[in-house]
């Protein structure tokens, strides 16, 4: 079938959303990340100083990704170990004219070996097995997807430890938990080799994590990004949480305002994980033509919104957990500013948002 994105037109094997159907892969979901990917590209040259000219998709599928950054005049490659999506890639190259280059190679071999400006890691799953390699490829800017969520919120536990090397936790913060510890895993990974890898626009959308990092070398910078790191302690039974740097945790015996039973997720990134400038110039260069233009300016709007925080509040489960019907967002963000509080919404979801407040200064207000 044919497929039309960002004024490319793309053969592909069917619309997968699951992983689990014959063919090359190719998810029609993921068209807002890869909308919001060209629009980082555009920004990141202005906003890091740094020269954007080479780009490899390093597992290519279908090769929507490297396609697309071919029409934005970058030298791309695409890289796929699948002899059929190899083929498929080299097809969308020729029907739209652009010029590339499409290895048939396992990824991690192939980016021990080459360098690129940018590398873009869009694996089925999670990214970690491609991290090492990933990190010695790319030398201005690497993009990471993640589609594996349940691990990641702690959902699916035992593999997230496995997978992650930290301790997840099923909070109702999960997106934002979700988001910290791939953040985390990644940190760490590009501090081994004495790099800095700094988010400047993260996401989480349609059951995937999207993240953009600005690569630094040097080893007093790794070590400036691996000080945010660190651990939240989080109540059960009243939602209190408190975040502490540091890679040694102090969990807490029991909750301070409820005496509940807490729970310790860590080592997560608690650092913001984006960069508020970059976020508003991708967002300006989002083009009226992308397919999810309306949606992709939402969404960069939202992030750029949110406060500095390294968890979020579900106002539905703090008013389920007080047994009392909740009034509507607007209303609530506004009497938590009118008290003094900081509040905003994230871009998580409409019942959520960050505030300096805690659960107990929020019930006293609203109950």
């Amino acid at each position: 079938m044919e497929h039309t994105e960002g004024g490319c037109r793309l053969e592909v094997e069917g619309a997968h959303e699951d992983g689990h159907e014959e063919g090359v892969f190719f998810n029609p979901v993921q068209e807002l990340n890869r909308d919001v990917t060209v629009a980082a590209l555009r920004a990141y040259p202005d906003w890091s100083d740094r020269a954007v000219g080479t780009y490899l998709d390093a597992t290519a599928a279908s090769g929507v990704r490297g396609v697309r950054a071919a029409a934005e005049g970058l030298d791309v490659t695409l890289c796929d170990v699948d002899p059929d999506a190899v083929d498929l890639a080299r097809r969308n190259l020729e029907r739209n004219g652009l010029d590339g280059t499409v290895v048939r190679r396992k990824a991690q071999a192939y980016m021990h070996e080459a360098d690129f400006d940018v590398v873009d890691l869009d694996p089925f799953g999670t990214p970690i097995p491609f991290a090492d390699a990933a990190f010695d490829s790319a030398r201005s800017l690497l993009c990471v997807t993640a589609t594996d969520t349940a691990p990641l919120c702690g959902a699916h536990f035992r593999s997230g430890v496995r997978t992650y090397s930290t301790v997840p936790r099923n909070t109702e913060f999960h997106a934002e938990m979700g988001l910290r510890v791939l953040l985390s895993a990644l940190v760490r990974t590009a501090a081994r080799y004495d790099v800095a890898a700094t988010p400047i626009l993260s996401h989480v959308s349609a059951h995937y994590v999207r993240t953009y990092l600005h690569l630094e070398t040097g080893a007093r910078r790794a070590d400036e990004r691996v000080d945010d790191l660190g651990h939240v302690d989080w109540c059960q039974d009243c939602l209190y949480r408190e975040a502490e740097r540091g890679l040694v945790a102090h969990p807490l015996d029991a909750c301070p305002e409820c005496g509940g039973t807490i729970k310790t997720a860590g080592p997560i990134y608690l650092g913001l994980p984006h960069d508020r400038a970059f976020v508003a110039a991708v967002r300006e260069r989002v083009p009226d033509e992308f397919g999810t233009a309306g949606e992709a300016r939402d969404l960069l709007e939202r992030i750029g919104d949110e406060l500095d925080r390294p968890t979020h509040y579900d106002q539905h489960r703090l008013y389920g957990s007080w047994g009392e019907p909740a009034v509507g967002m607007d209303d609530y963000l506004a009497g938590l500013r009118e008290a003094g509080f900081e509040a905003s919404r994230t871009h998580y979801g409409g019942t959520t948002l960050k505030t300096d407040a805690t659960p107990a200064e929020m019930r006293a207000l609203f109950v």
